[in-house]
């Protein structure tokens, strides 16, 4: 089996998975995105999982997207027949000195988590069209992971509505890593709760639609507690080196 045939297929379990999880969530599998996590995996695998369909892709470094990003255009525009170019997301932690490999080149930015990183990212993407935007929420507080905590999170919505060229449009977590998918699960229905709540004040530019949120491992959970994007890599590229 080729590698372009081994991602083709893993994809059609990832999906097969989703829509499982999504009908005994009693939910439309259409509402559930897919986000497949090509960090670390070459511009020749992102063109395999587009030729299977795939348009959605997560990257976690600012600098690898820059590049991934112009060595995949270069692909699809050398393939025959290629008419898909691929919405990139990024999913990775972003310093203030690395937006401007962001900002205004994906399709959606997963990790915000400061006031002064939204402002950065809000002048980077002036003069076109505004960043779509998640707000990244630390619901376990965990000291060394990113991610704004539950108290502060009000104040990061209203912050969107001074600004022109940011809009919210959900949130985002990483839950404290387990091998136990289930330990997932309260975090998960924290952040659910969390958007529900928040999404009931009416604010400009913010539309709390997105919970993104299960991977690899947890996906399954994350779509019973409402995720409508998953993020998922080793499921789909296998693992990493």
């Amino acid at each position: 089996m080729s590698r372009a045939e081994e991602i083709a297929a893993a994809l059609a379990r990832v999906r097969q998975r989703i829509a499982a999880a999504a009908s005994a969530a009693g939910r439309d599998p259409g509402s559930i995105q897919l986000v497949a996590v090509s960090k670390k995996m070459p511009a020749s695998d992102v063109l395999a999982a587009l030729a299977a369909g795939q348009l959605d892709f997560g990257e976690n470094y600012a600098q690898e997207l820059r590049d991934k990003r112009a060595g995949v255009a270069g692909l699809v525009a050398a393939a025959p027949g290629a008419e898909q170019a691929p919405r990139w997301h990024y999913i990775g932690p972003l310093q203030a000195n690395k937006v401007k490999y962001v900002a205004g080149k994906v399709a959606l930015l997963h990790t915000v988590d400061s006031a002064e990183l939204l402002d950065e990212i809000d002048r980077r993407a002036a003069g076109g069209a505004p960043q779509a935007c998640l707000v990244q929420v630390n619901v376990a507080g965990e000291a060394r992971k990113h991610g704004v905590a539950p108290s502060a999170l009000p104040a990061l919505l209203d912050r969107f509505a001074a600004l022109a060229q940011v809009r919210c449009h959900g949130l985002m977590l990483i839950p404290p890593f387990s091998d136990d998918a289930q330990t997932a699960r309260p975090h998960f229905a924290a952040l659910r709760a969390l958007r529900d709540a928040e999404r009931a004040l009416p604010r400009p530019h913010v539309e709390l639609t997105h919970l993104s949120m299960g991977m690899s491992h947890d996906l399954e959970i994350a779509i019973a507690e409402g995720a409508t994007l998953v993020r998922v890599g080793t499921a789909i590229f296998g693992a990493r080196t």
